[in-house]
């Protein structure tokens, strides 16, 4: 549980540091429109921040992490806002700057979102199997209620 925690800690101070680089980047080079920048605050907190602060809430009631599932899900997931908020970053930086931005940054930008989709399929997978767990020793308690000693 302390790994989203800190995950989610982490997102919060990256994504106010973000916003304050979008403000100050674009004040200093007066840059008037639109960029990639704008969006980097954004994702930091709702991907980051929000998204493990509510997988610790779903570990809190579930015990997710400690698994296998788990420690994918965290690494791909990770790697995907790294990587997707990264090439967001050079993209809006380039914008700023006025150079042009290589085709590379779209298709590594690309990668994680699918890092990210495929860390979402394995968080969803792991919260299957948890959600039957219970189902299952509760039909268990049921039967064994049922029959005469």
């Amino acid at each position: 549980m302390r790994k989203s925690y800190y995950a989610a800690h982490v997102y919060m101070i990256l994504g106010v540091v973000s916003g304050l680089y979008y403000r100050e980047f674009t004040k200093a080079n007066d840059f008037e429109g639109d960029t990639q920048l704008a969006l980097i605050h954004t994702h930091l907190l709702a991907l980051g921040m929000l998204g493990f602060l509510i997988v610790l809430a779903l570990d809190k009631l579930f015990q997710l992490s400690g698994t296998r599932l788990f420690t994918a899900f965290f690494w791909f997931y990770n790697a995907g806002i790294g990587i997707t908020v990264s090439m967001m970053f050079v993209h809006g930086t380039e914008t700023v700057l006025g150079s042009s931005v290589p085709e590379a940054v779209s298709m590594t930008a690309g990668l994680g979102h699918i890092l990210l989709t495929v860390g979402l399929i394995l968080l969803f997978v792991l919260l299957g199997k948890r959600l039957k767990e219970p189902a299952a020793a509760e039909a268990k308690e049921s039967a064994s209620a049922q029959t005469p000693a």
